[in-house]
C-alpha cells in the first residue's frame, strides 16, 4: 500500500540537495482521515539532505522544519479548534540491515533509535514527514468549551476523580 503523501528518493542523488515537501488536497484529506483531524489545511516540510557512504548502502540525513495548520477536534466538546504546528525535523534513513525473529529480543543504542531503514535505492521522505505529524498531534486537545461540555454531560473535571477529591471540602481547624 502506498502511503497519502509519499515522495521517494533515490540515495544516489540526494547529496546537498533541499528539498520542500507540500502535498496537495487531496493528499491533506487522506492524511486528515488517517490521523483523526478535521482537516490539514497545509503542510509543507524544508528540509536540507546529505549522504554518507555507508556499510551496505548509503545513510542519508535530513533536516529541517515542518509547519502546518491543521483542525481537530476537542477531545471533550468535539468543537473544531485550529492548530499550528512548527516541529524541527531530523531524520537518518539507513539501508535494511539484519531482519529478527518476531520473538528476539534486540537492544538499540541511542543513536539507532533515530534511524528509518529503506530497502533498495528509494526512501520515503514524505512518509516520514507524515509520521512527524502524527506525533506532533495532541490526542487529548481540549477548548474553550470543553469545561461547559463535561458539565452539560454530567462529567466532572479529571481532578474530582482523583483519591483525594473527598478531602477538598474539608477545613482543618486551628488548635
Amino acid at each position: 500500500m502506498t502511503p497519502e503523501f509519499s515522495r521517494p528518493f533515490d540515495v544516489r542523488h540526494v547529496e546537498g540537495l533541499h528539498v520542500r515537501l507540500e502535498p496537495d488536497a487531496a493528499e491533506r484529506a487522506a492524511l486528515a482521515r488517517r490521523f483523526g483531524l478535521v482537516s490539514v489545511d497545509s503542510l509543507a516540510a524544508d528540509l536540507d539532505l546529505a549522504c554518507r557512504q555507508r556499510a551496505g548502502g548509503f545513510q542519508i540525513e535530513a533536516s529541517g522544519v515542518l509547519t502546518a495548520q491543521i483542525v481537530q477536534s476537542c477531545a471533550v466538546s468535539a468543537e473544531d479548534l485550529p492548530v499550528t504546528v512548527n516541529e524541527p525535523l531530523f531524520f537518518r534513513f539507513v539501508p535494511q540491515s539484519t531482519t529478527y525473529a518476531a520473538d528476539e529480543e534486540v537492544e538499540l543504542t541511542a543513536e539507532e533509535l533515530d534511524e528509518i531503514e529503506y530497502e533498495g535505492t528509494h526512501f520515503d521522505l514524505g512518509e516520514a514527514v507524515a509520521q512527524s505529524l502524527a506525533l506532533a498531534i495532541d490526542p487529548f486537545l481540549v477548548g474553550p468549551q470543553a469545561e461547559a461540555a463535561r458539565r452539560a454531560a454530567g462529567i466532572g473535571i479529571p481532578e474530582d476523580a482523583s483519591p483525594f477529591a473527598a478531602l477538598k471540602g474539608l477545613k482543618l481547624g486551628k488548635d
